[in-house]
């Protein structure tokens, strides 16, 4: 099924309002295109990806703290057999869709805080004619070989069959139903003509072999392999997990990549090949690009400026580790012979599991984002929790429901918004809401003045952190620092100070260095949870110019330019057990009929 045209992406409805702040900065300012991993347009987003986007959003919010300009891009994955025959059994056009799982996901995203520039798709003019070009460019260079090769087809649908479509008794094993690339009952990789009695998945006729010329990115080629092998081992693309799996992908010898599949196919066509379509991995890194060009050119910026191969802008990717091998072979190899910008780095991260175990459909615990959020649960909740657990690595993270609750209310309810719970009410009451202004100038050498000045350091302490993606560690040193404000409350326990006479000048101190330092730990704790950062700013400290989305200026941490305590309720609940009963119960009859069928 050939492609119909394309249409052009618009940005996400929501993308943060930093282009002013973007404009402002130094000319001297990092200059960052920072991409999560496209999500496939034919699934639900679901909390095993919301690992990645919330780590990628956090990062990002984070650069823009230290005054980097940070452009925040992704697209949905729209091509390939899969969502050409979801559409042909719902009755639909692929168009139809994928449009659908745009505005869903997109809609999950923005539940979540993810906070993209733009938001695209692969199924755009601007990823049709850039795929077009570097397949060109890589065709002019040598790289592209034709073959003919061997492919199961379906007789009854007229159509050849991925790997993964077709199925049958696993050759080593003999476990039956098994995909037609690798068994996962024994782990073994095989070719889908070793099947035992293969059927294919889509009509159950049993596939015949027939010849068909493919064409093929000639990753085999000494050029590519050198210069993957100086790419990638030069330690600063890659994480050194990756760089120890590279070494041993090119130690072990490349082979061509075939990049075209055989109509009918939802795709794009490839140039003078007519009945032939790009893979699906050929033109979906493409869409980061496609992106990039897109929102170049809604914000009057030059596309080639950021992707020349001298470039000055930083390219960064983060992903799943389940497909580095497509973002650190092929992707960097494409780019480098088609001569363009190769990434600055790739952050690749753990799978998520639940309670110790991989996310099962039986047990309720494949939760989709959308039901968190209808379930009524917080979003910063997951954003705090995934944030206490990452560490840059690619380590698995596990996501304990107890744990969650414990953490959530230990931290969130029990140190962080209890601060300003035991300070605002007697601010308001016993001063109008009024603060007074830094100790370290109006009482020097006191204890009020020493805790302002730990606070006001402590972005030099937290934004390493950040920087590596070490949010587990920026949530402690936060943590810590929280820590040290609640012992700071209960030292001179201004419950006490408010019933003595006389009393009132040292209780108005206290309450305003607890205050002072609450603003700044919601700046540190702003790129983890921007929705109560923003809302500390406009009801906690309302008429401030508290700024929780701008760099972290000296005059931000140093001083904050807080005056004045306002009415506000509870910033963040507690996690109730019931809630997350009730969310798994969701999933588990949302999903039941699924895992029926």
């Amino acid at each position: 099924m050939p492609a119909t045209t394309p249409a052009s992406s618009t940005p996400a409805a929501s993308a943060p309002a930093f282009s002013a702040l973007a404009r402002s900065a130094p000319e001297d300012s990092r200059r960052l295109v920072v991409t999560s991993a496209l999500p496939y347009a034919n699934g639900d987003i679901h909390l095993g990806h919301l690992v990645e986007y919330i780590q990628t959003d956090i990062f990002c919010r984070a650069h823009r703290s230290a005054g980097h300009v940070v452009t925040y891009l992704c697209a949905d994955d729209t091509h390939g057999t899969p969502i050409m025959l979801r559409a042909e059994r719902e009755g639909i056009s692929p168009e139809a869709l994928i449009a659908r799982s745009s505005t869903a996901h997109q809609r999950d995203f923005a539940a979540f805080g993810v906070a993209f520039d733009h938001y695209g798709s692969t199924h755009s003019a601007d990823n049709q004619r850039l795929s077009a070009d570097i397949y060109r460019a890589l065709d002019g260079a040598g790289l592209i070989a034709r073959r003919t090769i061997a492919q199961m087809f379906d007789p009854e649908r007229q159509m050849f069959l991925p790997d993964r479509f077709i199925k049958g008794g696993c050759p080593k094993c003999k476990a039956p139903d098994q995909y037609g690339d690798n068994c996962e009952a024994c782990g073994a990789t095989y070719s889908p003509t070793d099947l035992i009695s293969p059927k294919s998945a889509v009509s159950g006729a049993t596939p015949v072999t027939r010849d068909s010329e493919h064409h093929f990115f000639a990753l085999s080629d000494s050029r590519c392999q050198e210069f993957l092998r100086q790419w990638a081992l030069a330690g600063e693309h890659l994480q050194p997990e990756a760089a120890n799996k590279m070494r041993e992908w090119l130690d072990g010898g490349l082979s061509d990549w075939d990049i075209s599949r055989d109509a009918p196919y939802f795709g794009f066509e490839i140039p003078g090949a007519p009945g032939k379509f790009f893979y699906v991995w050929l033109d979906a890194p493409v869409g980061y690009l496609a992106s990039l060009a897109e929102w170049c050119r809604a914000q009057g910026e030059d596309f080639q400026a950021h992707t020349a191969q001298d470039s000055k802008t930083e390219l960064i990717h983060f992903i799943g580790k389940d497909i580095l091998y497509f973002h650190s072979l092929f992707w960097p190899a494409m780019l480098k012979f088609a001569g363009l910008r190769t990434p600055s780095r790739i952050f690749a991260h753990g799978f998520l599991t639940v309670d110790g175990a991989k996310m099962s459909k039986s047990r309720g615990t494949f939760i989709t984002a959308e039901s968190y959020i209808a379930q009524g649960l917080n979003p910063e909740w997951l954003r705090y929790y995934f944030a206490s657990k990452l560490n840059g690595s690619l380590e698995d993270l596990d996501l304990s429901l107890t744990d969650f609750i414990a953490k959530v209310n230990s931290d969130l309810v029990g140190k962080y918004a209890n601060i300003a719970s035991r300070s605002a009410g007697f601010l308001r009451k016993r001063f109008a809401g009024r603060l007074l202004g830094d100790a370290r100038t109006e009482e020097p050498g006191s204890s009020h003045a020493e805790l302002e000045a730990q606070l006001a350091r402590a972005g030099a302490l937290i934004w390493p952190a950040y920087e590596s993606r070490d949010t587990a560690r920026a949530v402690r040193d936060i943590g810590a620092l929280m820590d040290a404000v609640n012992g700071y409350v209960d030292h001179w326990k201004p419950w006490e100070l408010a019933k003595q006479e006389g009393q009132d000048a040292l209780l108005h101190r206290v309450l305003t260095t607890t205050m002072r330092c609450f603003a700044r730990l919601t700046i540190l704790l702003a790129p983890i949870l921007p929705a109560t950062a923003q809302r500390v700013a406009a009801e906690v400290f309302a008429g401030s110019t508290l700024n929780t989305e701008g760099p972290w200026k000296a005059d931000m941490l140093d001083a904050p330019p807080v005056k004045q305590v306002g009415e506000f309720g509870h910033l963040i609940t507690r996690i109730d057990p019931a809630q997350l009963e009730a969310l798994l119960a969701a999933n588990r009859e949302n999903l039941a009929p699924l895992a029926a069928t």
